[in-house]
Formats: structure tokens, sequence, C-alpha cells
């Protein structure tokens, strides 16, 4: 299935609403469950609330195309499951509930990553 680009924008501007909402609304309130310090799950809330100012941005004010744009989501993705595989491995009460929450979202949010990074290598998505 082919995305435009202003679709690739749209889903990752709604996974990242979805992630914030769960990470300050779900895991913080069964905290204890997940084994993830408020003050984590706040911070990591905070970034995915930024990524769907910046995606839900782009996907109503551009047109199709603007591959740098969708290839900087996809940089700012990346890193965030990065920094996120890096808290799992520092984070020393971690639940199996909470890894397998985290490891569940960065599957998600690398199938994307994969797609926009496809998308913003074609010919088209660059033009205006």
């Amino acid at each position: 299935m082919a995305f435009s680009t202003r679709q690739l924008f749209l889903i990752d501007g709604l996974g990242a609403v979805l992630t914030a909402t769960l990470l300050s609304q779900v895991l913080v309130r069964w905290q204890t469950l997940f084994g993830v310090p408020a003050a984590v799950l706040y911070a990591l809330a905070g970034v995915a609330a930024c990524f769907a100012v910046y995606s839900l941005g782009c996907y109503l004010l551009l047109r199709e195309g603007h591959a740098r744009y969708l290839r900087a989501i996809a940089i700012a993705n990346t890193a965030y499951c990065l920094v996120t595989l890096g808290l799992l491995a520092y984070l020393p009460d971690i639940s199996w509930l909470g890894i397998a929450y985290f490891t569940g979202e960065i599957i998600i949010i690398l199938l994307l990553v994969n797609l926009e990074f496809r998308k913003a290598a074609e010919p088209e998505a660059s033009a205006a």
C-alpha cells in the first residue's frame, strides 16, 4: 500500500498523539506495573507531543512533496527509538509489561520510519 507524504504526516501525527496520551495518562497511572518513573514517562510524552505538533502541522500546512520535512521526522522518530532502547537497558525496575509496551512501540515506529524514508527518497516526494 502506497501512502502519500501528507498521509504519512497524518499517520505519524496521530500516532504521536496516541503515544503521548498513553504515556502521560495510562502508563503514569499504572507506573508500578510498568516499572518506569513518572518523570521519564512525562519526558517521553512531551517529546511525542512535540512530534505530533510537527507532523500534524506538516499535514495541515504542506502540500505533497517536501521530502526534507518527512526525512526530519523520520530521523527524529529513529532517535526517539534509540533513546527508548537506552532507557530499557538503563531502567533497573522496568517490568516485563514495560518492556513489552516499549518494544511494541519501537517496532511500530520503525515500520513507519521505513515508510517515511522510502517516501522521502522518491523523486516526486521532493516536489513542492
